[in-house]
């Protein structure tokens, strides 16, 4: 898609940093085109920065690729140029959704008792209506739903007022685990909502960017690399314009880095070729939460050096893996894994109904020193795979965050229609 060309249409509106239009040939798209400029305190303050509109759109594209490819739903489709993206066509919402784990700027100006340096578990979300001539005044969720906002034909009622309060915080929460993962510390972050034109659904729009969040660097606030280092310069000159930028610029280079294809596995044993069907259930639930599955077959019993040998390749590759056990009547195959391998095993044994109170006990009950878990269900025993690798690996944990707070969504939703019937 990039520096493809299209046909622009009318500017739908023009922002301090960015400027939308119409996208003729595409409907239900638009061109978000970034400015070369920073500001700061309402548009207060104000400077041509040459460069940031490029930086800024690649760290944008960077962030909503994240984001989409964890399940989170958004206005993003793609990067046109160097300095615009191309997304779904949405109404805004006028509200900014603020998360905070540390208490720091505004807050603690807002609330002398609160020291500098105060971690929020959980996060801390605030709402701000958007309003320059107001400075932006906070609002309490009372305020969000008693407004009734409109938004194409949509108007924000208490049900996606808690469902943008839910994405909200699993944004923050995924891009958090992201840049932990780089050894930075995302302090707070904004980001705001929309409705589809097309189809009314409500998704993460707007950009974000450097302007979005509080970053440090091993958690140290001296290292800043954020919108603040502008904020705090008495004197706004061009050498501290270029410190600005750099900052921006060593962002946009890492953020770059955050977009990896997971690091960990999942490998399924199966006893007999005949469970393959069943052991396809397991990897089709790993590659949903975006653990790469490899299939293997090899029994215990009838193999047990052939075993030994595959399961010794595995942890030599230094590769972090969760093997799978699949064998049904007697199961010797999780716990011989289970006692010569140092990396977690599950067994998943393809019980059927006729011996399937007595098959299970083999993997239930272990000799002494053998510590592998046993799910009965193939979704299960994927999900528990991911689980046990989302402790490292932030690319798995966003995909586990983003289906729980997807799962909930849905039930919002679906409680909303049930109450919407007459």
């Amino acid at each position: 898609m990039a520096d493809t060309e299209i046909k622009l249409g009318a500017k739908i509106i023009e922002g301090k940093t960015k400027v939308v239009y119409d996208i003729l040939d595409q409907p239900g798209r638009v061109l978000l085109q970034s400015k070369d400029r920073i500001t700061a305190g309402d548009g207060a303050r104000s400077h041509e920065l040459e460069g940031k509109a490029a930086i800024s759109t690649s760290t944008a594209c960077s962030v909503f690729k994240l984001l989409t490819e964890a399940g989170i739903k958004t206005h993003f489709i793609g990067k046109h140029s160097d300095t615009a993206l191309i997304t779904y066509k949405c109404d805004m919402i006028p509200i900014e959704w603020v998360t905070r784990r540390v208490a720091t700027g505004s807050f603690i100006r807002r609330h002398k008792g609160v020291p500098e340096g105060y971690r929020f578990s959980p996060p801390k979300l605030e709402t701000f209506f958007k309003d320059d001539e107001n400075h932006d005044p906070q609002w309490t969720h009372e305020e969000c739903v008693s407004a009734k906002l409109k938004a194409g034909n949509r108007t924000i009622d208490e049900d996606d007022i808690d469902i943008m309060g839910k994405m909200t915080v699993a944004v923050f929460e995924i891009l958090e685990r992201a840049w932990s993962s780089l050894d930075c510390s995302l302090i707070d972050m904004k980001i705001e909502f929309g409705v589809r034109t097309d189809n009314g659904e409500l998704v993460v729009a707007d950009i974000i960017d450097s302007d979005s969040w509080r970053l440090w660097p091993a958690g140290d606030r001296r290292l800043m690399k954020d919108k603040e280092v502008y904020r705090q310069l008495k004197e706004v000159t061009s050498e501290g314009l270029e410190t600005v930028k750099r900052n921006f610029q060593w962002v946009a280079e890492r953020v770059e880095k955050l977009v990896v294809k997971p690091t960990g596995r999942a490998v399924v044993f199966m006893g007999s070729p005949s469970d393959k069907e069943y052991c396809e259930k397991i990897r089709e639930a790993c590659q949903t939460y975006g653990v790469p599955c490899q299939l293997r077959v090899s029994s215990a019993h009838k193999g047990s050096k052939d075993t030994l040998q595959i399961l010794s390749e595995y942890e030599g590759e230094g590769i972090p893996t969760v093997f799978i056990a699949v064998a049904g009547r007697s199961n010797g195959l999780g716990p011989v894994l289970s006692g010569n391998a140092t990396w977690p095993v599950i067994n998943c044994p393809p019980v059927k109904a006729d011996w399937a109170a007595q098959d299970v006990w083999s993997s239930l009950r272990l000799p002494s020193g053998l510590g592998c878990a046993t799910v009965i269900s193939p979704e299960g025993a994927g999900l528990n795979a991911a689980q046990i690798l989302g402790l490292y690996d932030h690319v798995i944990w966003s995909r586990l965050r983003a289906r729980q707070v997807n799962t909930r969504i849905g039930l919002i939703e679906a409680d909303k229609k049930t109450r919407d019937v007459i």
